[in-house]
């Protein structure tokens, strides 16, 4: 439900407040708990690879999970950047580069005890990649493969070394593999041995439905329980390799709320002690009343991503060009928003390396919109329907619909007819990788998910690129531009960071000038919490180390 006015939302929100919290659970004294309000609508999958967009990994992926690289998500004042994780070091071929050779940490081990080695990364990268591996899973490729889709293979050299060998030259590769995180191979095997099932494939479904109720990673967090669409309860990994990291709070409870005024009001009653998105109009209130506030630019963008196949409204750039122009996002952020966005102008801004030098500048300039209508063959008496498909809540979505209505509002101005299709978040995220040309488009021509900007991949390769086209990633329009082409091959196989940066600005600079999206919006990833939550770092990420984080 969307509730337009404020003081009707600000009523029901303290209507929900006075719930009673008694059906919550309490806690013993001596023990510390932090209970956190997703907006996801359920659990992220826990066996591993999460889904639910990067909220997924944030919650279910880096809390039980390491990756062979990571993110540094210690400071608040410098960019994320990627560091060792599970491997301590790595290198390209000088001969070959498609082939990289990783070092692994030594003395990890898995939740369940056993050794964390060559031969589990082994096991875990054909997990995704492998058909014939009796561990393979198709359901966590889409969102495992698409993220590193030129990884091909790994090889044990010895039991702390691997060799992985990428499809061509990628420069790129220790950056994608923070998406893909380690599981245990024993634990694995334990729910397989016992599972019943009429062939191998079976038997492989039925041991990974029971790993993700009883899952086992190398993580701070360990799996205590579990209740699907209700609750996940994580408790401290005390023998975390990394002793900096052991978490200081002894267990974590996250509880999905997909409704920005439900998650906001749990607050507010005490049923829990932090919230992610809190409803905007609450924030006088949560702050009057004593509660934390955070907020940092994230390397995120809310856009609209266009469909280009044949007979897309968008194929003219004249549309493309008048929508950007047409959107005050200064009005947005600081209207409905309250100040929680910062205005975008591309996906990256002023300052960044990857920036470049677009010509094409976008800002708030209706007349110029109406102007580049109307030379498309648009007017007050003849609108131009488009229809986007969008969701009510999610990881990263920050306040879909009324951001969505705002659009539709604006582009009314410049003869757009806007028709809005609304669908669970999960959905939309699935249907993301199906494509425009799925039936799960439902007749849309442009979807509005929004997008990690931490990586060249994530930010530029996987929607420009016209090889990422669905099934492989997440190029949902077919955009087929041969000049992104070149750009995206030159930057993959430069491996001088200064000479790659140049390659990815001139990526960028084209991006823009071709209007490739609707840019809006860079969230700064708010969240509210109790005054007794201490130890939060709120980084210059999509995700945070709840590691760090204390309870009074």
């Amino acid at each position: 439900m969307l509730i337009k006015n404020n003081k009707t939302r600000a009523a029901l929100i303290a209507l929900l407040a006075l719930g009673s919290a008694a059906a919550w659970p309490r806690v013993a004294a001596a023990e510390t708990v932090l209970r956190i309000g997703m907006t996801a609508a359920d659990i992220p999958r826990t066996l591993g690879q999460p889904d639910q967009g990067f909220e997924g990994n944030r919650f279910t992926g880096l809390t039980m999970y390491d990756a062979l690289t990571g993110w540094d998500l210690s400071s608040a004042d410098k960019p994320s950047t990627v560091i060792p994780g599970l491997a301590t070091e790595w290198k390209v071929d000088d001969a070959d580069k498609t082939k990289w050779v990783f070092k692994l940490r030594p003395g990890v081990t898995f939740h369940d005890g056993t050794p964390f080695n060559a031969d589990a990364v082994v096991w875990n990268v054909e997990k995704v990649l492998k058909q014939d591996a009796p561990q393979f899973d198709a359901s966590q490729v889409g969102v495992t493969a698409s993220r590193m889709p030129t990884l091909a293979s790994a090889k044990k050299i010895d039991d702390m070394t691997v060799e992985l060998t990428t499809k061509e030259p990628d420069s790129f590769l220790p950056i994608n593999l923070t998406n893909l995180f380690m599981a245990s191979p024993a634990k694995w095997q334990h729910f397989y041995d016992k599972a019943e099932g009429a062939d191998a494939k079976a038997k492989s479904q039925a041991a990974w439905t029971a790993f993700a109720k009883d899952a086992a990673g190398t993580g701070p967090w360990k799996m205590a329980s579990f209740t699907p669409r209700e609750r996940l309860e994580l408790v401290k990994n005390a023998n975390y390799w990394d002793k900096a990291r052991v978490p200081k709070v002894d267990k974590m409870v996250l509880l999905p709320m997909p409704e920005a005024n439900a998650r906001t009001a749990a607050l507010l009653s005490g049923q829990v002690d932090w919230v992610e998105a809190p409803a905007p109009d609450a924030l006088p209130e949560l702050k009057q009343r004593g509660f934390k506030l955070y907020a940092n630019e994230q390397p995120h963008v809310w856009p609209w991503q266009f469909s280009r196949i044949e007979g897309s409204p968008w194929n003219d750039i004249r549309v493309r060009k008048a929508a950007n122009l047409c959107v005050d996002r200064e009005g947005l952020k600081d209207g409905l928003l309250a100040g929680l966005m910062v205005p975008a102008t591309g996906t990256f801004e002023p300052g960044h390396p990857w920036r470049g030098k677009p010509t094409f500048e976008i800002k708030y300039d209706k007349a110029a919109a109406q102007k580049l209508m109307q030379e498309a063959g648009f007017g007050p008496s003849k609108k131009l329907t488009v229809k986007i498909q969008t969701s009510a809540s999610g990881s990263g979505q920050m306040q879909p619909l009324p951001m969505n209505e705002y659009l539709q509002q604006a582009l009314a101005e410049c003869y757009f007819d806007v028709k809005l299709d609304v669908i669970e978040w999960n959905t939309l995220f699935t249907n993301w990788r199906r494509g425009a040309k799925d039936p799960s488009a439902n007749g849309s021509n442009a979807t509005n998910v929004t997008y990690a900007a931490m990586d060249p991949f994530f930010a530029l390769v996987r929607f420009l690129q016209s090889g990422m086209a669905p099934p492989v990633s997440n190029n949902w329009g077919f955009i087929n531009e041969p000049k992104f082409d070149e750009l995206v091959k030159k930057a993959r196989q430069t491996f001088d960071p200064a000479a790659r940066d140049a390659a990815l600005a001139e990526l960028h600079a084209a991006s823009v000038d071709d209007a490739a999206f609707l840019y809006v919006a860079h969230d700064v990833g708010p969240r509210a919490m109790s005054p007794k939550v201490t130890g939060v770092v709120q980084p210059k990420s999509w995700f945070i180390d709840f590691s760090l984080v204390s309870m009074k």
